[in-house]
C-alpha cells in the first residue's frame, strides 16, 4: 500500500474548512475526470457512502467509499472524519481532520493509504507521489472554494 499526508493551514474558521471539504460531490469538481456521487441520504454521518467514478468511457473505474468515522469540529474542538475504499479497483482509506492552527486559522490534515488492485507493491513509490500531488492540487481548490 502506498501512503502518503498532506497538511495545510488555511485562514479559515474549523466549521468552513470541514464544509469545503466534506462537501463530497465538490471533490468530482476539483479532482481531474472523476464526479462523485453519494448513494445514502444527507446527511453525511458513519455509515454514509459514495461512489467517485474516474476516467474516460470503458476506461472508467468506481472507487467506492464508506463513512467510518464522523465527528464534525464543534466548540473549537477538532474534526475527523475516516473513509474506508472499498471499490473494486481502489482500496485503503482516508482521514481527514481539520483542528485549531495558529492565529485563529485552521489546520487540516489528510491521510491515506491506498492500494490499487492488479498493480504489484513495486509501484508504490509512484501511486503515493502521485496520489500526495492529485490529492494535494485538489485539497487546495477545495479550501479556496472552488
Amino acid at each position: 500500500m502506498a501512503f502518503f499526508q498532506l497538511e495545510r493551514t488555511v485562514p479559515l474558521s474549523l466549521d468552513d474548512a470541514w464544509r469545503r471539504l466534506t462537501e463530497w460531490p465538490r471533490h468530482g469538481d476539483v479532482v481531474p475526470l472523476t464526479r462523485v456521487t453519494v448513494l445514502t441520504p444527507a446527511p453525511t454521518r458513519a455509515g454514509t457512502v459514495f461512489e467517485a467514478r474516474s476516467g474516460l468511457g470503458p476506461l472508467s473505474f468506481a472507487d467506492r467509499m464508506e463513512v467510518t468515522e464522523w465527528q464534525p469540529p464543534s466548540d473549537g474542538e477538532p474534526g475527523r472524519c475516516r473513509l474506508e475504499k472499498r471499490g473494486r479497483v481502489v482500496l485503503g482509506w482516508a482521514e481527514i481532520e481539520v483542528r485549531p492552527g495558529p492565529g485563529g486559522r485552521a489546520r487540516v490534515l489528510w491521510r491515506e493509504e491506498v492500494r490499487v488492485r492488479f498493480l504489484p507493491s513495486l509501484v508504490d513509490p509512484l501511486l503515493g507521489a502521485a496520489g500526495r500531488s492529485v490529492f494535494g492540487r485538489a485539497v487546495n481548490r477545495l479550501l479556496r472554494g472552488r
